[in-house]
């Protein structure tokens, strides 16, 4: 008995012991650099649990832990380190040269070591793409990096143009291959030929836009070939790899909120400046006089309603009866009213715009593993009235060690977009093109308003009235050519809807210490509605539905479902050959699996039942149902090893073997590869200025497959013609075509300086694409007009460089800037034989965007003057100039010279001021809205032209005009040319070559500012572990541009057809309020 008691006495007291030496204890410390000074924000975490804090401003930290636990300090740039817990620590951190140096996110998701690449890379953090608010992210990235240039049209959602090192494929695709944490993502866009060519159709955006900006770690744009020839035929031209936010191992448990408002309005100088002196008509003094609208049996001096120009009289302040006094629910019904220009033009038309961005994410983790969750919403409302696009956003990542060699990650990210309110794009169907190019000054918009919002009907000021000569009776008030703006925008808006999952799971096992194997699947998966409606009582001349008939009604309906599937399993060696010596890389196989459907129908001869929009609410029935199903096969494997010597010296070389099903038998396989090397000097050199040198070259063959069914004739649908519903096709398909292939070799030096204030990033580099799969003309005796076939070599040469400085640094006060500058010449070298020009696309005023031989890609071809000794050639007979009888002149390129942009960013203690300028030299855009805008007289220079008033009617020696130049016999022109009506002019459609309307496409804009405040540790206490505010702006100033009334950025759509314009929207000049804080 006494030894049980004596042995329960024992475990008493030794349980008594364990307990006090459990104890929690409250440890107190500090956390400094190698130099002594306190590091801020370095992450504290008691190891294999969830608890952590931060750093305050001094470095200091305070944490519960048992006496002896480990505690775990990391902090970026500096390498992580143990230490147990004590009552009192202080604890140096050294830096790590390897994030220091850079790491990069390099092709199939794979980590690098910046300064072993043999290639160029840049990279732009997640806040400089989220800090000021953009519905798509994408833009955000203009002047941000060299070599890229992003172009958008300003359509709420709408698409956005990226390039990066110049167009290389004449008919293929040319935008840069998009990835997020290894997920190739699909960017291309919906729209069709009517609307990419500008005749009519709405922009329906970028699949990449779906990506949420508040997700994102970080963009590494991989510029060259050798970057991503192991993308192999999906890459030629160039990447830009997505880093979303993750968890981090051992930060413990963190909630960040991200939420922001922005408002924005046009910028005037991007819109019309209508000149007051003349209104509505075609015929200068004319009014109609030959209807009595008052109702007292006298004929009454009436507008030209059914005119939609301002060539029209004079405003002299008398009472003329208007478009108003025609509708019997208008309060001016058989009113006159003073003949004056419009208080409220087409620029009151556009509403402010507003943004609200809110962001909510978890993370956190432990020393297995980490995890990430977030969750946005985002609503945006548009300038266009009825616009709105709403979005919601949940990503999810996580990444644990399920045992010491073997690894699970997963990233699941589903998006979902809904817009309301597209405006229309080009010439039919869009508000701002008749705002721009058909309109009357006498017209004020709000007066529209408020007989539509009293109606709900289709009142405009564009009324038929049944012609000039018709007397008496209940004129025709449908449209000529335009609907009330407010009735187009409330009733004839269009709707569609994204659904969208975007994801990936990867398991790696460690086999050896050297050698890991993964097996990765990954999914982008999407579904789209789009509805076009278009009401009764509308303008009917327009195109609409499967069919391209007239209607006055109508109902159309498009749904597109698309998934890419990527099957990967690759082994990553990575080994010491000697003390100095290593070799790293990878091999691996890839499944590619892309499968597509879609259907489009439409009513026919407009909708039955008013306002019930479905397709069996159609008048007739429609036979035509376009219905579209694609799929494409690419199985692949792939190669890659790089040797590094002493940390100095590295050789890269890759190999990519794809399979397509795009191309047929015995040239459906093929193969790429690359060799890059990189010498870092600075290792050798004693100079303790000299933080890095570098060196590199690289050389790489990559390349583009076929279009899918680009092998075998089918027989297309085609509208209903007697009992035929199918057709023979008119381009003749090819059998034998082979893959385009691209080569490439560029070489690069990379310096920091100065204790890395100074930084330089060079390359210049060659490439040159052929075989390019293009359908060339053929003679029509083959049954044909085009075939597809390989022709074709397209070489860009260029040259890149990112300077980084830090021209100040203090104790309180830096100043970092940035400067990226690129130039890229491009020049089309061969096509077939006998062939020197291919037409990539041909729009209205006469113009065509070609690749011409011995030319720059994209050169913008039309018709130019007759000239005499170098000044135009004018006819004696009517005074105006002598056009080109053929529209194939070449009047430039829209491919810029050079491209900059110029960041500078100021810290003050707390406080930030950053902004950003971004140029373009050079390029060429031919604007349609100055075609027809100046011939139905809108623009002050249709009035006063260097400062001569030119509408004044010829009355023998004066009036008129007297056109610059000569008579075919070399003598001076005298002869006075009437420019009093807009029938008989010199201006725009009506008497002047395309070349007057092509501009030069430079500006200098200040693209973005920033003022933001980063709150103390101090301040916040333990309620918060961060808190910033911030202003900012974006297009807040066009500080040169030579394109009048519109910003020479502005377009119709992304793609390879750029460098026209018509019925582009203003700029929007945008301010935000951001508010981010961490818990």
């Amino acid at each position: 008995m006494k030894l049980k008691f004596n042995g329960l006495l024992a475990l008493f007291f030794a349980l008594i012991t364990q307990i006090t030496f459990a104890q929690e204890i409250t440890v107190n410390g500090t956390v400094q650099d190698q130099a002594g000074l306190p590091l801020p924000g370095v992450n504290v975490l008691v190891k294999g649990t969830t608890t952590g804090v931060q750093t305050d401003i001094d470095g200091k930290f305070q944490i519960k832990a048992t006496q002896g636990q480990a505690l775990v300090f990391s902090f970026l740039g500096m390498k992580t380190v143990e230490r147990p817990a004590s009552l009192n620590m202080t604890v140096s951190l050294a830096d790590d040269s390897v994030q220091l140096e850079g790491v990069v996110v390099t092709a199939l998701g794979i980590t690098r070591d910046k300064k072993s690449l043999g290639y160029g890379t840049q990279k732009v953090d997640g806040d400089e793409v989220n800090r000021v608010p953009n519905t798509n992210f994408i833009n955000n990235l203009s002047g941000k990096v060299s070599g890229l240039q992003v172009k958008t049209n300003g359509n709420l959602g709408g698409s956005t143009n990226v390039i990066i090192r110049g167009y290389k494929s004449l008919n293929n695709n040319n935008q840069a291959l998009f990835v997020i944490d290894g997920v190739p993502l699909d960017n291309t866009n919906n729209n069709n030929v009517n609307q990419t060519t500008g005749r009519f159709g709405y922009d329906y955006g970028n699949a990449a836009a779906d990506i949420n900006p508040a997700d994102i770690e970080s963009i590494n744009v991989l510029k060259g070939a050798a970057a991503t020839a192991l993308y192999g035929s999906r890459a030629a031209n160039g990447a830009i790899m997505i880093t979303t936010k993750k968890g981090k191992q051992g930060s413990g448990l963190g909630v960040t909120l991200d939420t922001s408002i922005s408002v924005g309005n046009i910028d005037k100088k991007t819109f019309v400046d209508y000149q007051k002196v003349y209104g509505q008509g075609y015929f200068g003094e004319l009014f109609r006089t030959s209807r009595d609208v008052n109702g007292d049996g006298e004929a009454d001096t009436a507008v030209r309603t059914g005119d939609d120009a301002s060539f029209g009289p004079a405003f002299t302040g008398n009472l003329v009866y208007q478009w108003d006094s025609f509708v019997p629910e208008h309060p001016n019904y058989q009113k006159a009213t003073p003949w004056v220009a419009a208080q409220n033009d087409p620029s009151k038309f556009f509403q402010t715009a507003f943004t609200r961005s809110n962001t909510v994410s978890l993370n956190g983790g432990n020393d297995k593993g980490a995890f990430n969750m977030s969750f946005t919403n985002l609503g945006s409302t548009g300038i266009m009235p009825n616009s709105e696009q709403k979005k919601n956003s949940v990503l999810a990542n996580a990444s644990y060690n399920l045992t010491d060699k073997l690894k699970a990650s997963f990233m699941a990210n589903f998006i979902d977009t809904r817009t309301q309110g597209r405006n229309g794009t080009g010439y039919n169907g869009n508000l701002v093109a008749g705002f721009r190019q058909w309109w009357a000054t006498n017209v004020d918009v709000y007066d529209l308003r408020n007989i539509y919002n009293a109606t709900g009907k289709n009142y405009t000021w564009n009324a038929s009235l049944g012609g000039v000569s018709l007397a008496g009776g209940q004129p025709n008030l449908s449209p000529a050519y335009w609907n009330n703006p407010y009735f187009e925008r409330y009733e004839n808006y269009q709707n569609d809807q994204r659904t969208r999952f975007v994801g990936n799971a990867a398991v790696t096992y460690e086999i050896a210490k050297w050698l890991d194997v993964t097996g990765r699947l990954s999914v982008d998966t999407y579904a789209e509605v789009q509805e076009e409606r278009r009401a009764q009582g509308s303008y009917a001349g327009d195109t609409f539905g499967t069919q391209n008939t007239n209607e006055s009604s109508g109902y159309m309906k498009f749904m597109r479902n698309r998934t890419e599937s990527n099957y990967d399993m690759f082994f990553d060696y990575h080994f010491d050959l000697t003390e100095k010596l290593n070799l790293k890389g990878v091999l691996g196989v890839n499944i590619r699996r892309e499968e597509m459907s879609s259907l489009r129908a439409s009513t026919l001869g407009g909708i039955y039942v008013p306002n019930h929009y479905t397709i069996n609410n159609s008048l007739n029935a429609n036979a035509i149902v376009p219905e579209g199903q694609y799929t494409r096969e690419v199985d692949g494997y792939y190669a890659s090893a790089s040797l590094g010597y002493d940390d100095f010296l590295y050789l890269d070389g890759t190999y990519r073997h794809d399979v397509s099903s795009t191309l047929p038998d015995g040239f459906n396989d093929y193969g790429y590869y690359s060799l890059s090397g990189s010498f870092v000097f600075s290792g050798l050199v004693d100079a303790n200025w000299l933080q890095l040198g570098k060196v590199r070259v690289g050389y790489a063959q990559v390349g583009n497959d076929a279009p899918s069914y680009s092998l075998v004739d089918t027989f297309p649908t085609v509208p209903a013609f007697y009992s035929n519903m199918y057709s023979v096709p008119s381009t003749k398909q090819n059998p034998d075509l082979k893959p385009e292939r691209t080569e490439s070799i560029e070489a690069g030096l990379e310096l920091q300086m100065f204790q890395k204030r100074v930084g330089l990033d060079v390359s210049v580099y060659k490439t040159e694409t052929r075989d390019q799969i293009v359908d060339l003309p053929i003679s029509e005796a083959t049954g044909y007009t085009r075939k597809w076939t390989n022709v074709g070599l397209v070489e860009n040469r260029g040259i890149e460089a990112s300077l980084n400085l830090v021209p100040v640094k203090t104790e309180n006060f830096t100043w970092d800037m940035t400067a990226n500058w690129a130039v890229n010449v491009n020049e089309v070298k061969e096509l077939d034989e006998g062939i020197d020009n291919y037409q990539l696309g041909n729009f209205q005023g006469g113009v065509s965007i070609n690749a011409q031989v011995g030319q720059p890609y994209g050169v913008i071809q039309g018709s130019d003057y007759i000239y005499v000794n170098g000044q135009r050639m004018v006819d004696p007979e009517t005074g105006k100039w002598v056009i080109s009888s053929t529209n194939d002149k070449n009047l430039g390129t829209f491919l810029p010279q050079w491209t900059g942009g110029l960041n500078n960013r100021f810290t003050y203690k707390n406080v930030s001021l950053s902004f950003l300028i971004d140029v373009q030299k050079g390029g060429k855009v031919f604007s349609l809205d100055q075609w027809y805008g100046q011939g139905t007289g809108l623009y002050n220079n249709t009035v006063v032209n260097g400062g001569q008033a030119i509408r004044t009617p010829v009355d023998g020696d004066t009036g008129g005009v007297i056109l610059p130049g000569v008579f075919p016999d070399g003598t001076p022109n005298n002869v006075r040319l009437d420019q009093s009506t807009g029938t008989d002019g010199y201006l725009g459609y009506l008497g002047s070559a395309s070349s007057d309307y092509v501009y030069d496409a430079s500006f200098v804009k200040l693209r973005e500012m920033t003022l933001g405040y980063t709150f103390s540790k101090k301040v916040l206490n333990n309620t918060f572990q961060d808190l910033y505010i911030g202003l900012s702006g974006t297009n807040l100033w066009i500080i040169h541009k030579n394109l009048p009334d519109a910003d020479p950025e502005a377009g119709l759509s992304s793609g390879n057809l750029q460098g026209f314009q018509s019925g582009v929207l203003p700029t929007v000049r945008t301010f935000a309020l951001n508010l981010k804080a961490k818990f």
